[in-house]
């Protein structure tokens, strides 16, 4: 009951005195520049007591000029209830929380506080105003601003009124205060555009929103800068080329080097280069390199060389089976590039255009070498041309070789030729009971020898030789058998031993030797017989027939003189047996030169048949057999003072030439001879009609 009559009486009370006291306006937070004035408004209504304003809950006390605080004032009419609090100038110790305060009235503003904004320094760049950096070296400029700033100021740079990117920021405070020191770094990789180029950093901040401006100049060093050149730039294999190296640099420049493809070209130290172009130089460029006391850098330049075409890359040799593909690959460089074709030699086709050739399906006729033409496209490079072969891997191929015919049971030989691709795994030669691969078994040997290559065959060739030594009869009638097996097939040969006959081979040998005797003999039958024309004289007694008998004189004859005619008697024959020595010792002693195959008993027969020249009988000359001193012919006149040559003549026939006048015959000397028959038709000499010999032989002796 109390409470509420206490309200009541309260409201009743006010309801009587009037409007009660209000802010009718407060201070707010403010922010002021160091050195400027601040002010914090204060209004009242329906209020005349006692206004005053705190610091941080410190009273600053009730007069209007604030006495203790010469730099505080309060403004305004105390009638009206206006009470500002100022501040002129503003330092940073006013920078506090501020209260307007109704004492009597009880009432209190809302705080207010005062934000002092200090300006930053104008920012310091280390090593300025003049910065020494070196081109293409990564480098920093460091900007620094120090002081008391509030709020800490932000750190920019310029080039050209343009920011700048790539700064780090980094503040540090101070340990008395909340403000302290920042820095700006601007890292860069200068490059010769830069030398003498001005960065501007500046500080900025809330307090100094356009801020405070340090400027600085690049002075820049950088290693040469180089320019390369060649004059011409497109040349022939062979023409001369010149370079030429240009180059600026800061310090200046020290030295010159040339390389090419990375190689010091030796000798050459300046700024100009002559070469003589070849195809290298296409693809390993000329370079420059300039050098100072900051770095050295280079140029390189490749020239545009033509030149015919060079081969890079080989066709390999291909080895394939049968029914698979077949390609061959090949590279040709050139410039401009070569036209690449693909032929088979021996062939005009163009079989393929381009580095590869491919060949479905081979067969073995398509073994062989394959060429890669290069056909340069402009005039006067030249060409070039590679091969490679192709080999078909087949069944082996067995051809049978000639052998000659062999004698019996002498030694013999068979050869067969194998080739194959690939080679063969065995060569087998067989016959009837039995075969041999290689070695020896019994009458039988093999050998193996590599064969000459022929162009465009069936691979590598083998020659299999079959020796037989003793042939036997079964050797010449049956079938021998060469052949040959890879993995993909098997070959064979039939070959068959041809035989020799001694008997034929004989009868030439003895025709040979008997046709050589024979004329061996003749020769030297026409030798003697000329030896002895040319000893020979004629005697001067005529028509005297002289018969040199034995040591004794029994058997010796007086001359006699033929009677009759020749006419009468039809041909007469003549024998003159001058030469016929009787004597037996002498014929015991006179050797017999056939060794007893004619049982000739050493006598001397000189036998002249036919008519001589004139009409006379012609007898031979004299033997040197007969006794010396002797007449040893028989003439009748007319006769030429001339001797015929040595021939025997058969009447009514003509001369036949003989080796020699001389011959040795069988004859048997009678024991006696009787008187002489001079009757007509009979030979003035009684052994003129002896028989003739029955050895019709006449053997020549030299």
């Amino acid at each position: 009951m109390l409470v509420p009559a206490l309200l009541a009486l309260s409201f009743c009370f006010r309801g009587r005195a009037g409007p009660s006291p209000r802010f009718l306006q407060q201070p707010e937070d403010l922010v002021v520049l160091l050195g400027q004035e601040a002010r914090l408004p204060c209004a009242l209504g329906a209020y005349r007591g006692l206004v005053q304003w705190t610091k941080d809950g410190l009273a600053l006390g009730g007069e209007r000029d604030l006495p203790g605080w010469p730099r505080y004032w309060i403004s305004g009419s105390a009638a009206s209830g206006q009470h500002d609090l100022h501040i002129k100038p503003v330092e940073l110790e006013d920078e506090a929380s501020y209260e307007c305060q109704a004492s009597q009235a009880g009432l209190r503003s809302r705080p207010a506080r005062i934000h002092v904004l200090v300006p930053p320094e104008a920012p310091q760049v280390l090593g300025g105003p003049s910065v020494s950096l070196t081109v293409g070296v990564p480098g920093n400029l460091t900007c620094r601003s120090q002081g008391d700033a509030r709020p800490a100021p932000e750190l920019l740079w310029f080039r050209d009124g343009i920011r700048l990117d790539g700064t780090t920021f980094q503040q540090t405070l101070l340990e008395e205060s909340t403000t302290g020191s920042v820095e700006s770094i601007l890292f860069l990789t200068p490059s010769s555009h830069d030398d003498g180029a001005t960065l501007i950093c500046r500080a900025r901040s809330q307090a100094l929103p356009t801020g405070r401006d340090t400027a600085i100049t690049l002075s820049l060093q950088y290693p040469p800068v180089v320019t390369l050149s060649a004059e011409p730039q497109t040349v022939q294999e062979g023409e001369k080329v010149t370079f030429r190296c240009q180059a600026t640099a800061q310090p200046p420049v020290t030295g010159y080097r040339w390389a090419k493809g990375g190689s010091p070209v030796l000798g050459a130290r300046g700024p100009r280069l002559e070469v003589v172009a070849d195809p290298s130089f296409l693809t390993e460029p000329v370079s420059c390199e300039v050098s100072n006391a900051v770095g050295s850098a280079n140029r390189s330049t490749a020239l545009d060389v033509q030149f015919g075409p060079i081969l890079q890359a080989k066709p390999e040799p291909v080895f394939v089976d049968v029914g698979q593909d077949a390609t061959f690959s090949c590279a040709w460089r050139g410039n401009p590039l070569p036209r690449v074709t693909w032929a088979r030699r021996g062939g005009a086709q163009v079989l393929s255009s381009g580095p590869t050739l491919r060949l479905p399906s081979v067969r073995p006729e398509d073994a062989g070498d394959y060429l890669c033409r290069a056909e340069p496209r402009s005039l006067g490079l030249g060409g070039g041309t590679a091969e490679a072969r192709l080999t078909v891997n087949a069944p082996p191929v067995v051809t049978a070789l000639h052998s000659g015919p062999a004698f019996l049971r002498g030694p013999a030989r068979l050869q067969c030729a194998v080739f194959a691709s690939p080679a063969p795994d065995s060569v087998v030669w067989s016959w009837d009971e039995g075969f041999l691969e290689t070695g020896s078994r019994g009458r039988f040997l093999v050998e193996t020898f590599t064969a000459p290559e022929v162009q465009g065959g069936d691979g590598p060739g083998l020659i299999s030789v079959l020796h037989i030594s003793g042939t036997q009869e079964s050797d010449f009638t049956r079938a021998f058998n060469c052949s040959a097996r890879n993995r993909l097939g098997e070959a064979g040969a039939q070959l068959y031993l041809g035989r020799r006959d001694l008997l034929p081979t004989v009868r030439i040998v003895a025709g040979a030797a008997a046709a050589a005797t024979t004329l061996l003999m003749v020769i030297t039958a026409v030798v003697l017989c000329c030896w002895r024309h040319s000893k020979a004289s004629f005697s001067k007694q005529k028509k005297l027939v002289s018969i040199p008998g034995s040591s004794d004189g029994s058997t010796s004859r007086g001359p006699e003189e033929e009677t009759g005619s020749s006419e009468d008697q039809g041909p007469s024959v003549h024998t003159d047996h001058r030469d016929l020595i009787l004597d037996e010792e002498g014929a015991q002693e006179t050797k017999d030169p056939t060794n007893g195959y004619y049982k000739v008993r050493g006598v001397s027969v000189s036998l002249s048949l036919g008519e001589a020249p004139g009409g006379g009988l012609f007898l031979p000359p004299p033997s040197p057999i007969g006794l010396p001193g002797t007449p040893t012919f028989y003439d009748f006149n007319p006769q030429p003072d001339m001797v015929p040559p040595c021939r025997l003549y058969r009447a009514r026939a003509g001369y036949l030439t003989t080796p020699h006048p001389r011959a040795f015959t069988n004859y048997m000397k009678p024991p006696s001879f009787g008187p002489p028959d001079l009757t007509t038709g009979t030979p003035p000499f009684a052994y003129a009609a002896f028989t003739t010999p029955s050895h019709q032989r006449l053997q020549t002796h030299v």
